[in-house]
């Protein structure tokens, strides 16, 4: 019943418009008359603003959701970075995607839990003012990590004074509070806070709690703007784990058990964010950032459990201390040469990491018994980049070139001689861009580039700089079609070849090399307003994803999405919202035979809403049809304490089951 009520959704979002069509009369445009198909690289974005501003996120969860194609697990408590898929990538937590706040970047290179490492925990989701963000390797100004895309947050310059609570099931509190201390013509300056905690859906409870704190001042002069950010979180945890199959097939845990129930963890990161932007008399404009993090991470995980250590068993303490540090500076400026108009921009800057006690240990419930890995990394990036936008008439045309150095240190303090050993590597990445704007209600962009993804330091100075910076080749040909003022459709094909997908696991803290991967597909979109107070978007993806240098039959890629749906139906009326959103991941190979299949889902959220004068509420909804479904699943090898030899099978974090969360929220 589930099933077919979760079918349903899906057949809603993609054929009920059909079932409408006939009552066109009753349109009421109110947002679609807003995107206008112009001549830009970037295309979509202006209908993701359209999606904020319909459905604005709730969640720190929905926040990466907003993009289309891009699906999240989460697989730690709630406390641990979530797992991510686009385009036919396992993204791990961050390995192959650009994920920046205000120009800071969110991915940390070299992590004790994987390279790129992306937790957005820090954010919260209210202070989100738009999401900008496109798929492959096609921009400048986006480097280390951008070959399967990018997301860029900003977050709001001013936000009104408001006081919100949300209870629900399991326990579930958070409290949130914004206060502007200023705000005037010239100047703002606001704090918000937040504090969430839960004891989560699981068997054993995990005494999730986070709290959020952020500050920013924005200064607005007649040709300048100054924005200083200051953000601190912390949280902390208990966690279930990924477990297997045969485990809850043999009654021995239920599918929400624990096989143990010790792995949990604490991160922190505070935040230091200053960004200037000038006005030049011959109309050009200057950006200068910087930025500062000091982050913490100490992660206690079970992925194995008696195979390596059949006595102790195999936890493991995956810990580090970071200072990150950075800047850049951007210019612009628009020029008129003829008929046609020129916009130059240019850019240059450096991020440095220093990661001190990078560490993964063996322990016994969070006790530590012996050291695997432990040392120091010494990172630095510098870059440039210069690219031009060339409008004449209705062609575009976006030429770009970046430049990278790396330089990679580690000193590993398990050997007899302490001693840091370095290398370093430089990457080019052209990058050629064709826009093709043919009528007010057609756009087509052919997009090519080259990008790369840097790999972990402890590889790069153990294979003394060989496959230190993959490149990425892509090929992108999209399509913007406005038929009506009411309805927006978009299409892409793509291309996606890896050099090479080589990453250290930090996990087992061992080195894998995926060798050459390809991938191929296409990006389906709808955004249309319906009847009146009604909006519809859609988004579907294909995917096709192979090893190159492996034999046929065995070179899929393991947790490579195929097919990826989300559809959500919006309805606004006087001070009612309500909104039904349905995402559907297909199944899909778990190992590179597809002898393991990794199980798809189909969920769907109701979030709904009433505004009286200066207060809301309201009622969200997870998982509304109740539907079981695995959030994260891997194919691993395992052992459990009754078994004389290992099982490789499915090992699973379940998805939430429906959970009811009420709302209400103050502004004064």
């Amino acid at each position: 019943m589930k099933k077919s009520l979760c079918l349903l959704s899906v057949m809603f979002f993609l054929g009920g418009g059909d079932l409408l069509a006939q009552t066109e009369d009753s349109l009421k445009h109110v947002l679609l008359d807003e995107v206008v198909v112009s001549n830009r690289v970037n295309h979509l974005n202006a209908l993701v603003r359209m999606d904020l501003k319909v459905n604005p996120v709730n969640s720190s969860q929905e926040m990466l959701r907003m993009v289309p194609g891009l699906f999240i697990a989460q697989h730690a408590g709630g406390g641990k970075a979530e797992q991510m898929f686009l385009r036919g990538f396992d993204l791990d937590h961050g390995t192959d995607i650009h994920i920046t706040v205000d120009g800071m970047p969110v991915n940390m290179t070299s992590h004790a839990h994987g390279q790129g490492y992306a937790d957005l925990h820090f954010l919260q989701p209210e202070t989100i003012e738009h999401i900008d963000f496109d798929k492959g390797p096609y921009h400048a100004e986006k480097g280390n990590l951008a070959t399967a895309g990018y997301v860029a947050f900003k977050t709001k310059d001013r936000m009104e004074n408001e006081v919100a609570l949300e209870v629900g099931q399991f326990d579930t509190q958070r409290l949130r509070l914004v206060y502007s201390l200023l705000d005037d013509e010239r100047r703002s300056l606001y704090v918000s806070t937040a504090f969430l905690q839960t004891s989560g859906y699981f068997d054993a409870p995990q005494d999730f709690n986070r709290l959020n704190l952020l500050a920013k001042y924005t200064a607005w002069g007649e040709t300048s703007r100054f924005s200083l950010m200051l953000s601190h979180f912390q949280s902390d945890w208990d966690a279930s784990g990924q477990i297997p199959l045969r485990a809850v097939r043999r009654g021995l845990i239920s599918r929400f058990g624990a096989l143990d129930d010790t792995e949990g963890g604490d991160t922190r990161r505070t935040n230091l964010n200053v960004t200037w932007l000038q006005t030049l008399d011959n109309g050009a404009d200057v950006t200068a950032r910087a930025w500062l993090s000091l982050y913490g991470f100490d992660l206690y995980s079970n992925f194995t459990f008696f195979l390596n250590d059949s006595v102790n068993g195999d936890q493991i303490n995956q810990r580090e201390n970071r200072l990150l540090a950075g800047g850049d500076v951007r210019y612009s400026r628009p020029m008129t040469w003829g008929e046609s108009r020129w916009k130059w921009r240019g850019g240059v800057g450096f991020r440095y990491d220093r990661v001190d006690d990078l560490a993964l240990y063996h322990t016994v419930n969070r006790r530590r018994i012996g050291t695997y890995s432990l040392g120091c990394v010494d990172e630095s990036n510098l870059y440039g980049y210069a690219d031009a936008e060339i409008t004449w008439g209705k062609w575009l045309l976006n030429p770009a070139l970046r430049l990278d150095y790396f330089r990679f240190g580690y000193a590993d303090r398990l050997q007899e001689e302490y001693a840091h050993r370095e290398t370093s590597k430089a990457r080019l990445s052209p990058k050629l861009n064709v826009a093709w704007h043919p009528s007010p209600h057609w756009q087509w962009v052919l997009k090519m580039g080259m990008g790369f993804h840097s790999n972990d330091a402890r590889v790069v100075v153990e294979r003394q700089g060989r496959e230190v910076l993959p490149a990425a080749y892509g090929v992108d040909l999209g399509v913007v079609w406005k038929p009506r003022s009411s309805l927006v459709l978009n299409a892409s094909l793509w291309y996606l070849k890896m050099q090479q997908e080589f990453v250290y696991v930090g996990d087992e803290a061992v080195v894998e090399a995926g060798g050459r991967t390809r991938r191929y597909g296409v990006d389906l979109g709808v955004r249309w307003e319906l009847l009146r107070d009604f909006y519809l978007q859609a988004d579907y993806t294909y995917s096709h994803a192979r090893s190159i240098d492996e034999p046929k039959g065995a070179d899929r890629i393991p947790l490579a999405p195929v097919h990826t749906f989300v559809g959500g139906l919006n309805w606004r009326y006087k001070g009612w919202t309500a909104n039904l959103r349905t995402r559907f991941l297909a199944d899909r190979p778990a190992n590179e035979d597809a002898s393991l299949t990794a199980k798809g889902y189909c969920v769907t959220d109701l979030n709904a809403s009433y505004t009286w004068r200066n207060l809301t509420a309201g009622l969200i909804v997870e998982n509304l049809f109740d539907t079981a479904w695995r959030e994260a699943q891997f194919a691993t090898e395992t052992r459990l304490p009754d078994e004389a030899e290992p099982v490789t099978e499915i090992h699973f974090t379940p998805g939430t089951p429906f959970n009811a969360r009420c709302f209400v929220t103050l502004r004064f």
